[in-house]
């Protein structure tokens, strides 16, 4: 295994054989489901009579239609009620492992995946949901998979995949006051475009990344999906070790040890090879907001909207849509754009910490008037924590909304949806047309202290302003 990134040696370390069509057939470590993409997948396994091959290794819960508010049963959205019904019969069927709503352990699925240390290094992970990317912040090679590849992983433990060449992504640097996680990422994928790591794994490097929290490291992998990246990584560290030690499904006493042994040897080499390597400077990197239709389009929160000749030949079709679309010109500051919803939460930005920072900024100050703004914990845990520390009241006394575990406003499956053409600052991952719940409705991501600056001002602040 010598030579390799440690995408080569789990990759390795997992493959089953090579099938006819020339790809790998590939073992999953850990197959997570949840209500969306899993219904149709247990239908075709019934009709073929079909079992789950390892139950034991599928783990399941229920995020993106789960209502934030009023929880009771049944729901009031009737497709909701159906899916819910379909997944909790679909796991008593098949003997799943399921963290239901009031189980203390429900929550999004990529959230409570790592607090539980069912996420670990040097694993294959699949989960029918596109953000899956996330669990590669351990050291894990982790796909997104449409609903028939959910099937497969039911049925047989395995994904039919062509193998990724790998990009390594270096920031270096020290990131300044009012920069996070969330900026560096919307920073790489403006600069690489949403299309740059078609084909590729991003393995996130360097010594910024090297002094992120895992939970930092989180929303970066999150989001390689949205720069093209089939999926994203950060080699194991001591970081990773400490944050799982001692989590429910971590190994305990002398198997600690071998495994921790065992996760430092699937580092990436020192003389590894990478299909191609791009360095970022941490220094240079400003609080980012999205201005258009893609996780793409960003700018800095001091910069304009970018003239449709900045733009590649081959993108100037989106920006023209984008300018349609968000109802902005080319040259306007994105800095003091009115705001109606500020949303904190999701798979990217919905963790205890990013519950904290933004917290810090909400503290005395108050939701300006006509805003509305709400906080979703990422997981029931996640919010149990968050109340033990008080910062549920920090939220609801500046003016926000303390809501329960789940997807939210991130894409809208729930009731929690965007009104007309309101504009969203949103700490989520998307700001496609229409994500938010809304067919006109427009989304401007950021990071959670940029959310909340944007709330209690009415409209898109630097957060460095309230420092």
């Amino acid at each position: 295994m010598s030579n390799g990134t440690l995408f080569d040696k789990v990759w390795d370390l997992h493959r089953v054989g090579t099938l006819p069509s020339g790809q790998t057939q590939l073992f999953i470590g850990l197959h997570l489901i949840h209500e969306v993409t899993s219904p149709q997948a247990f239908a075709m396994l019934r009709e073929r009579n079909l079992q789950v091959l390892y139950s034991d290794r599928t783990v399941a819960t229920v995020d993106h239609i789960v209502p934030t508010e009023n929880q009771a049963r049944p729901f009031v959205d009737i497709l909701a009620e159906e899916m819910m019904q379909a997944l909790e019969k679909s796991c008593k069927d098949y003997g799943i492992r399921f963290y239901n709503i009031g189980s203390g352990d429900q929550g999004i699925v990529h959230a409570i995946a790592p607090e539980q240390g069912l996420t670990q290094p040097g694993m294959t992970i699949a989960c029918g949901d596109s953000h899956t990317s996330t669990h590669g912040a351990f050291g894990a090679i982790a796909f997104g998979i449409g609903t028939s590849q959910v099937r497969d992983v039911l049925a047989s433990q395995t994904l039919a995949l062509s193998k990724l060449k790998v990009r390594r992504i270096e920031v270096n640097g020290e990131l300044r006051p009012g920069v996070y996680a969330k900026d560096v990422i919307l920073h790489i994928i403006r600069k690489l475009g949403v299309k740059g790591g078609v084909g590729y794994a991003y393995e996130f490097a360097g010594s910024t990344l090297a002094a992120m929290s895992m939970e930092e490291r989180m929303t970066i992998c999150n989001m390689s999906i949205e720069g093209g990246a089939r999926c994203g990584y950060v080699n194991p560290d001591q970081v990773t070790f400490d944050y799982l030690q001692g989590r429910d499904f971590a190994p305990i006493g002398e198997n600690w040890d071998k495994a921790v042994s065992w996760w430092e040897s699937l580092h990436s080499d020192a003389d590894a090879v990478y299909d191609d390597v791009v360095i970022f400077d941490a220094a240079e990197i400003s609080p980012t907001v999205t201005w258009g239709i893609t996780p793409g389009q960003g700018i800095a929160v001091d910069e304009t909207i970018p003239s449709l000749e900045s733009f590649e030949i081959s993108d100037r079709d989106v920006a023209t849509e984008a300018y349609r679309y968000m109802e902005f010109s080319p040259g306007t500051p994105i800095k003091g754009t009115k705001v109606d919803v500020c949303f904190i939460g999701s798979c990217t930005n919905g963790r205890l910490s990013d519950l904290r920072e933004a917290a810090k900024f909400a503290q005395g100050r108050q939701v300006a008037n006509g805003v509305k703004a709400f906080v979703v914990p990422a997981s029931e845990r996640i919010k149990k924590q968050a109340e033990a520390e008080g910062l549920d009241k920090i939220f609801q006394a500046a003016g926000f909304e303390w809501r329960e575990a789940g997807c939210s406003m991130c894409l809208a499956m729930n009731p929690d949806k965007l009104q007309g053409n309101q504009i969203s600052a949103s700490s989520s991952n998307r700001n496609f047309k229409g994500r938010q719940g809304s067919s006109t409705g427009r989304t401007l991501l950021m990071s959670p202290a940029m959310v909340v600056a944007a709330a209690v001002n009415g409209k898109v602040t630097d957060v460095r302003e309230l420092l």
